[in-house]
């Protein structure tokens, strides 16, 4: 008996073991095979995804945010920030700058950063920052095809490729195409400092008679001021064309104020480009006596030198190479004199007693008779004139008249009044310009102190 309620029991525990590792059984249907009873739990509802906030697009970055965020370039930022070009270069552009590392700016002599940082020196260096960014996007593939550029500061950059290394003037380029989002940016290891009048003939090569020149002549912190100043630069070749041992006379210290007036005579105080020049009939000089222009053909003379390169533009002005070196004429009285075809007017100009005021500062406008002119008054008549000191004075001071009218203004007049008190009458006919009745030969003689029109018969 106790052996089957034992053998009972096994199987109970056993069924029950099983029971507990049998899968769920599927929930039997109550009535219609083709109905599913409904769960008795009420199913989870699909969870849903929690909001994320968009993520915002970033900002494209100026030329001065990348400056500001790369953290080499800060006395760069500074300099923009003191000029206010940091608000220009993070506008629109597109720009192009040759960016100087701090370490770049650490290559300038001591003090010259903080000196340009002043309040006073801000035009200065708003020149030099400008000096460094080009107009547009031009990027180093752009670059290496180029041999120059010009940039805002209206100058300049040299660029050369040498060595597989690219050099703006004497800067290299470190790193380039640095692209942002109104231009590129393109590293450079050098401040880039315009050069003026004479740091330019200096590292040209061609112009060094002309800088020992202007050294002997102590014009040297003259041409490197503020300017402008427009130089009319004869090369070497120029200045060898002089008669031997011309120039070595000129650089000694005794002739210093002859070369003084010869460096000065090459020299306008203003700023003049090329096509400024060709439009002109005159141009002041530093000397007081002014250059003669004249054009022909694409040929612009300057007196009687060539202009053969223009528009070399400096930190401070304007240089035109010329292929002569121009000497300043003589006065009316010396030119006279030396010219060979006035003998009787030099002669009667000493009678009458006018010499002093015809070697005078002026400016006069003579027209002079030649000799052929005085020879055609009857003999007699004419001893009887230069016996006569003041009727031959009357004469020839109705030859004059007062200032330097250049024979483009003298065929725009009707007449002209003289220094003697009386006027002469002027006509252009059939390309003939007439002096009452003496005929205008040559025109434009220019002298020191004001101009000769050679006339045929003495008026």
């Amino acid at each position: 008996m106790k052996s089957y309620w034992k053998f009972t029991s096994l199987i109970v525990l056993a069924a029950m073991f099983l029971a507990a590792c049998a899968p769920a059984a599927t929930p039997m249907a109550t009535s219609a095979p083709t109905m599913t009873t409904e769960p008795t739990v009420a199913p989870t509802a699909t969870p849903q995804p929690t909001a994320v906030p968009p993520t915002p697009t970033p900002q494209p970055s100026t030329i001065v945010d990348i400056a500001v965020s790369d953290g080499n370039f800060k006395t760069l930022v500074a300099a923009l920030q003191a000029t206010g070009l940091d608000k220009t270069l993070a506008g629109d552009g597109p720009f192009t700058v040759f960016a100087p590392t701090d370490a770049a700016f650490n290559m300038l002599p001591a003090g010259t950063v903080e000196n340009l940082l002043k309040p006073e020196n801000k035009d200065k260096l708003v020149q030099i920052l400008t000096y460094h960014v080009v107009p547009g996007n031009v990027t180093a593939a752009d670059v290496s095809k180029l041999t120059s550029a010009d940039t805002v500061a209206k100058l300049p950059v040299a660029i050369k490729v040498d060595m597989g290394k690219v050099m703006i003037n004497d800067a290299t380029v470190s790193a380039a195409d640095i692209m942002a989002s109104n231009g590129v940016i393109h590293v450079i290891d050098s401040v880039l400092l315009p050069k003026d009048i004479v740091d330019t003939a200096v590292s040209d090569g061609r112009f060094n008679t002309l800088v020992a020149a202007v050294t002997a002549a102590g014009l040297v912190d003259t041409l490197k001021g503020n300017g402008p100043f427009t130089v009319f630069a004869p090369t070497d070749e120029a200045f060898d064309k002089l008669p031997a041992g011309t120039v070595e006379s000129l650089l000694k210290p005794e002739n210093k104020d002859q070369l003084t007036a010869i460096l000065t005579y090459h020299v306008a105080a203003k700023s003049l480009p090329a096509m400024d020049v060709a439009k002109a009939t005159l141009i002041d000089t530093v000397n007081g006596t002014p250059l003669k222009v004249q054009v022909d053909g694409s040929k612009v003379m300057i007196n009687d030198a060539q202009v053969v390169i223009t528009d070399i533009k400096t930190a401070n002005g304007i240089i035109h190479v010329i292929d002569s070196v121009i000497l300043p004429p003589k006065d009316i009285v010396d030119i006279a004199v030396e010219d060979g075809r006035f003998k009787t007017l030099a002669s009667a100009l000493t009678t009458a007693g006018l010499v002093d005021t015809l070697k005078g500062e002026g400016p006069f406008t003579v027209f002079a008779p030649t000799d052929d002119a005085f020879a055609k008054i009857p003999a007699a008549t004419l001893n009887a004139l230069i016996a006569d000191k003041a009727q031959l004075t009357g004469v020839l001071t109705y030859h004059v008249v007062s200032g330097r009218v250049m024979a483009s203004d003298v065929v725009k007049l009707n007449s002209a009044d003289t220094v003697n008190g009386k006027p002469v009458m002027i006509k252009v006919d059939g390309g003939k310009v007439y002096i009452n009745d003496a005929q205008v030969v040559i025109t434009d003689i220019l002298a020191s102190n004001g101009v000769i029109h050679v006339i045929d018969t003495v008026l």
